[in-house]
């Protein structure tokens, strides 16, 4: 199983949400790249954000952008880290 193109363009979407506050929203605008455009309208039929140019995350959306933003972050080192394997 490997990420589509169309489910990697919806996850950089749910990476943009800022998860702090329910009061923030996105907006994409009609002049966005025709497949962030398309990954927002697909995000509104999922039933993940409220409006298909953006608006706020649902409780489902915010559960799928915890989860997006928490693989981002584990897969991202914050730092130049060199990581050593354990030897036994």
């Amino acid at each position: 199983m490997t990420y589509t193109q169309n489910l990697l363009d919806e996850l950089n979407i749910l990476l943009q949400f800022n998860l702090t506050t329910t009061q923030e929203g996105i907006k994409i605008h009609k002049t966005a790249a025709p497949e962030v455009v398309a990954a927002s309208a697909r995000l509104f039929t999922k039933g993940l954000i409220t409006q298909a140019d953006g608006g706020y995350l649902t409780d489902l959306g915010h559960i799928a952008a915890e989860h997006a933003q928490a693989t981002h972050s584990i897969l991202t080192p914050s730092h130049a880290a060199v990581l050593t394997p354990a030897t036994g």
